[in-house]
């Protein structure tokens, strides 16, 4: 027998109930605006204290202590209220920083000012000015002298117990989930943090934050598919950037020396859990440094993004610890792919040989050799690079930017770091010969006739610029999201990006 019926039938209860709810806030609208209280006029509110700040300074406040003469305003939503006989009110307000408890009297507040407030839904926006106390229970209150009603939520919040926990509702309508989750909400105010520290580390070092465009003539910088755009007024199409490098490198060329950029990237990819269309990267270029300088770089970031958010070197991501103790770990690539997968640089730097790698994987043939590795690489090597471990000597032919190290040009001077078995950086010594980055734009162009379209056109301005003459440089990409993920326990980048691509609702 088919449940569809039964299911039909409790989907038209709750539709119901939820219109029976909305009904009854509408009608608590409009009591208040026969008591001349407009919610939605209010403009302002004189906020003067938080309940976190609040609970730090009065940590010591006890029940037998009177209550603190000091008055203090506070706004939040109402998150809970519990009536107490007819002429008390016990609620919960929650700010930015978390739960304040108040306590509103019908002897303090006054007949009608408490006939309002006993008017008020949960999830209403209110602002409340007392004085604190600390309850028989142990929890700092705030007894209410005063407050305004500051908005009105007209649609019910899930239920508090169960909270909101569809997946999909959540990343849809992400307000609703941050009202009702406060780990959520945490890990937003941890992402806010990171990006912060990011940024006070570069400009610590002597970096300029710079930046640069996101519509492009030609998309460059990696190997990914572009979204693709047309501007009306110049009749040309445009795509958006899949990487900040080339600009960047043009900044480099014109002597800015130090230069970075945290910002949106867009890559016309799938969506899986470390991969997003639209996510944000950390790139930075340093004149007058080679890979190693940027690793030392790149290891002091990321031990002092860990220890600035927890205090310590270790890291908790499923059921691991994962220590980011200087010095990381490091191998080489192919030493890797020997290491965990038998085959040697011979084998894999034949692009027969690769292909033949793939089937004996199991996996099915690739478009070009560069595909190959890359593809050999993520079944053997990333399943063990848990903790923060510097691959490097990578080969020229995934490394069309990267300069050739000295005395064996089939390896550049290029490392990724992993950690907890995914891409957290990718840095190296930037090519800076013209004719070799030419020659490597049309080996591109070779390759894009193979019709593989994430391979970029070639950006022959970039070359222009190389022939003026680029110093020595070192690059770095970092995906930000990433980190947020590591850094706060979360194994889906849709968790750290409060609004992640959706399929439009039907």
């Amino acid at each position: 027998m088919s449940d569809a019926p039964a299911l039909a039938d409790e989907a038209g209860e709750v539709g119901r109930r939820e219109a029976e709810l909305r009904a009854a806030r509408r009608a608590n609208l409009a009591a208040l605006h026969e008591r001349g209280v407009e919610p939605f006029r209010a403009d302002r509110y004189e906020v003067t204290a938080h309940a976190a700040e609040l609970g730090e300074r009065f940590a010591a406040l006890t029940p037998d202590d009177p209550p603190h003469s000091d008055a203090f305003g506070l706004a939040g939503r109402l998150m809970a209220a519990r009536k107490m006989g007819k002429g008390a009110i016990w609620a919960d307000v929650w700010d930015r920083s978390g739960r304040m408890q108040i306590y509103v009297r019908l002897d303090a507040v006054g007949e009608d000012a408490f006939a309002i407030f006993d008017t008020l839904d949960i999830g209403d926006v209110v602002g409340v000015n007392g004085t604190l106390f600390r309850s028989k229970k142990g929890d700092l209150t705030l007894r209410v002298a005063s407050f305004a009603v500051l908005s009105k939520s007209l649609v019910p919040l899930p239920d508090k117990f169960h909270g909101l926990v569809d997946v999909e509702k959540r990343y849809r309508q992400r307000y609703v989930d941050l009202i009702m989750n406060e780990d959520v909400r945490a890990i937003f105010v941890a992402r806010s943090k990171i990006v912060s520290e990011m940024r006070r580390f570069c400009d610590a070092r002597g970096f300029m934050e710079c930046e640069t465009p996101t519509m492009l003539h030609v998309a460059g910088g990696a190997a990914a598919r572009p979204f693709r755009t047309h501007h009306n007024a110049l009749d040309v199409d445009l795509d958006l950037r899949i990487a900040t490098e080339l600009n960047l490198k043009r900044l480099i060329v014109g002597g800015l020396e130090r230069v970075y950029e945290i910002g949106r990237i867009f890559r016309n990819e799938g969506i899986d859990t470390t991969h997003n269309p639209e996510f944000t990267m950390l790139e930075l270029y340093a004149a007058y440094w080679s890979v190693d300088e940027m690793m030392a770089f790149n290891e002091d970031l990321f031990a002092h993004l860990v220890h600035a958010v927890h205090g310590r070197d270790e890291v908790t991501y499923g059921e691991r610890t994962i220590s980011f103790a200087r010095p990381f770990k490091r191998i080489a690539y192919f030493d890797a792919i020997a290491t965990w997968g038998g085959y040697d640089r011979a084998t894999l730097l034949d692009p027969a040989g690769a292909q033949r790698v793939l089937a004996e994987l199991g996996l099915p043939p690739s478009q070009t050799h560069g595909q190959a590795l890359d593809k050999i690489f993520e079944r053997i090597v990333e399943p063990n690079l848990v903790d923060p471990t510097f691959v490097f000597d990578y080969p020229v032919v995934i490394s069309p930017l990267a300069k050739r190290k000295a005395g064996d040009p089939e390896i550049v001077d290029r490392y990724e770091l992993f950690g907890a078995n995914f891409e957290l950086s990718n840095a190296f010594t930037e090519l800076n010969d013209p004719d070799d980055q030419r020659a490597r734009f049309e080996a591109q162009i070779v390759e894009r006739k193979t019709g593989n379209d994430e391979v970029p056109p070639p950006d022959w301005d970039f070359v222009a610029a190389l022939e003026y003459g680029m110093p020595p440089t070192a690059g770095i990409g970092i995906g930000v999201d990433r980190i947020v993920m590591l850094l706060t326990n979360n194994q889906s980048i849709r968790e750290v990006i409060l609004f992640p691509l959706q399929r439009p609702q039907a």
